[in-house]
């Protein structure tokens, strides 16, 4: 499926940092995906529709609130009866600042390509949102009436997320636990995902809203303090250190760590090996 470009210079106007629409779907399946360089949250008001990506698609119910990123190619199809959508395009800076304030916001806006994070909410908290998006749509487009709306649909989220972290499905807690062993993460994503024994969108999904973060995100996490381990207490040497978690890309390697601790796997060795022969 060809892709299109969508661009936010083209739907906000100098100064405005949000766009808010009201969108009855087609059911005519799209003949194209939209690449786009902003931020984007919609939830389904009524109906059922189908968030179409390259990977596949997934079925959205009433009450889904959906949070894309930039650089995410998708589309959306209604399903059914008539499919109403509430959409509201974000500036890119403007939640970039938003996220360097609010860390805890990283999550439902992480960076360009990501998977989309999906939140349902009931008829509770959307009529609540409702609401909320009423004022939204009458106030002016600047930062202050934005953040009116997104600081506290954000922080409601976020202590829900918190709260259910303890509850996680038995089949993830107890995969959890035996990905610690480098038999495991040596095989990256797909290790976890098979000791799950569910298909790698459900593991994907259900990991995202229960710990915020991706099969890939979690063992490379679990590599790069294993190999952390290694460099502090072993002569073993990087390309060794790589090849015994199952990164056998050694550039990936130092991205990976270099992210992860904040400098190079050299740099981290000498800084906190005692008394252990360096390799050559």
């Amino acid at each position: 499926m060809s892709i299109t470009e969508l661009r936010q210079s083209d739907i906000l106007a100098k100064g405005e940092q949000f766009h808010f629409s009201r969108t009855v779907l087609t059911r005519k399946r799209p003949k194209t995906l939209h690449d786009q360089d902003y931020y984007e949250l919609f939830w389904l008001h009524n109906g059922r529709a189908r968030l179409i990506t390259e990977a596949g698609h997934m079925t959205l119910s009433e009450g889904d609130l959906v949070f894309l990123s930039p650089e995410f190619p998708h589309a959306l199809q209604g399903i059914g009866d008539e499919s109403h959508i509430i959409n509201i395009i974000l500036r890119r800076k403007r939640i970039k600042d938003l996220v360097e304030r609010f860390p805890e916001a990283a999550h439902y806006f992480s960076g360009p390509k990501t998977l989309p994070v999906r939140v349902h909410r009931d008829i509770r908290h959307l009529s609540r949102l409702s609401t909320s998006a009423k004022a939204l749509e009458a106030a002016p487009r600047t930062a202050l009436y934005l953040e009116a709306f997104l600081l506290p649909l954000v922080a409601e989220l976020a202590l829900e997320a918190r709260e259910e972290t303890g509850a996680l499905p038995d089949w993830l807690s107890a995969a959890l636990l035996r990905a610690e062993d480098p038999e495991v993460f040596r095989e990256g994503a797909a290790g976890l995902v098979a000791l799950c024994g569910k298909a790698h969108a459900h593991v994907a999904r259900t990991m995202q809203a229960r710990l915020g973060q991706t099969p890939s995100d979690y063992i490379n996490a679990l590599r790069m303090d294993y190999a952390a381990r290694q460099l502090k207490g072993t002569p073993d040497t990087l390309a060794e250190i790589a090849d015994e978690i199952g990164i056998h890309n050694m550039s990936h390697f130092h991205r990976l760590f270099r992210a992860r601790f904040g400098m190079t796997p050299r740099h981290y060795r000498v800084k906190h090996q005692k008394g252990v022969v360096q390799p050559v």
